[in-house]
């Protein structure tokens, strides 16, 4: 997406990102912060957004989708423990940021996207050679691809299909938000066993990611 900000100004709005809102909330790994400092995020907005693509805040994309705040992803980021070489499943990648990230960070990033506007942009904006864009429908995942390292689930879930956790390597590790009732929640876990156990770790403002509600008529 085309930006309407100089390198210095966005350089410089990077910084305060990174000085403001994540080194004060826990976002420290060096390598985390090092990817978001390097990687554009004004470019995976619409370009009349571009100057708050750093505001402590998501940004809306049209269609009900959004752009996680910065601390979401970075604390997602933390969380996913990511290695360079690891085989990572990216679910709702939209516009490409956190693909971007996560081959920054030396992934292999399978980017999944159902939104034909949103994929377009985000092949266009993270165009790495070690991003895989696959679109298709988000509660599917690429089980083409299977097993992964990691799976980052880029929206807020009410529900984990097996489906997706199937995907998981064992001893892999899954993130995601889950909603439960008003409250979102980032969450974690590692597969052990075949069973992938979510536990939460931050509450964080998240909107939530089609195609994971809850199936009519369920009870826990």
């Amino acid at each position: 997406m085309a930006t309407k900000l100089s390198d210095i100004s966005a350089a410089d709005m990077r910084s305060a990102m990174i000085d403001s809102q994540l080194r004060t909330n826990d976002v420290i790994d060096p390598a985390v912060i090092a990817a978001m400092a390097a990687v554009p995020r004004e470019a995976h907005v619409p370009a009349a957004l571009a100057s708050v693509a750093y505001m402590d805040r998501a940004i809306d994309l049209g269609g009900g989708r959004w752009l996680n705040a910065p601390l979401v992803t970075g604390r997602m980021l933390v969380e996913a423990a990511i290695r360079p070489g690891a085989r990572v499943l990216l679910i709702g990648a939209a516009t490409g940021y956190g693909a971007a990230l996560l081959a920054r960070l030396g992934a292999e990033v399978h980017a999944i996207e159902e939104d034909p506007a949103l994929i377009a942009a985000g092949r266009q904006a993270a165009a790495a050679s070690t991003i895989h864009w696959i679109e298709g429908p988000l509660s599917a995942g690429a089980p083409g691809g299977a097993p992964f390292d990691r799976i980052i689930i880029e929206g807020a879930i009410e529900v984990l299909p097996d489906a997706i956790a199937d995907q998981l390597a064992e001893g892999g590790r899954l993130v995601a938000a889950r909603r439960e009732g008003a409250v979102t929640r980032l969450v974690q876990g590692v597969k052990a066993g075949g069973i992938v156990a979510l536990r939460p770790f931050a509450d964080m403002d998240v909107a939530p990611l089609p195609g994971f509600a809850v199936p009519t008529g369920f009870r826990f």
